[in-house]
């Protein structure tokens, strides 16, 4: 487990702990609030979206909605945020985001994904995407730098691109 400190976009101080997973049926679906990806274009470049209205750069990927699978959750929002299809996607693993104020906590799971796109990038239907790059893999923290945990979430993905 990598276990660091952060400070969320409303300056509540986080503790968030990292463990690889190949299976989320070990996690409770309740407790799962949100699922991003690692999405991988056939040039084995890697898509990431800027949220206009933070001014954040990230994954793709977003908040799971009553009723919905993790599968149809993931698929939803690559398309939504990216305009593009998943092909097949596979567990990284999961962050345990927890609240230092009160303890209280949810779980945040990355995935790998191979992606395709349905056409050119027009605009997430939420407003908050604005616009999306596909980099180099290894040029991710020009982006943003999500520290240890980052470090070995890019580590796996790329150790999973050769089985998607």
């Amino acid at each position: 487990m990598i276990e660091e400190e952060f400070i969320g976009y409303s300056g509540i101080v986080y503790t968030m702990q990292y463990d690889d997973c190949d299976d989320f049926s070990i996690l409770p679906h309740s407790e799962c609030r949100q699922i991003y990806g690692v999405c991988f274009t056939d040039e084995e470049k890697v898509v990431i979206v800027h949220n206009g209205n933070k001014d954040t750069w990230g994954l793709v990927g977003g908040t799971i909605e009553d009723g919905e699978s993790l599968d149809e959750t993931f698929r939803r929002e690559i398309q939504e945020e990216s305009n593009m299809e998943v092909l097949t996607w596979k567990p990284i693993g999961y962050q345990k985001v927890i609240d230092t104020r009160d303890g209280s906590y949810f779980f945040q799971l990355r995935v790998a994904a191979k992606v395709q796109p349905y056409g050119p990038f027009e605009g997430d239907p939420a407003g908050s995407i604005d616009k999306i790059v596909i980099i180099d893999p290894k040029e991710y923290k020009k982006y943003f730098d999500w520290k240890k945990i980052g470090e070995r979430i890019f580590e796996r993905a790329e150790e999973l691109l050769k089985t998607l």
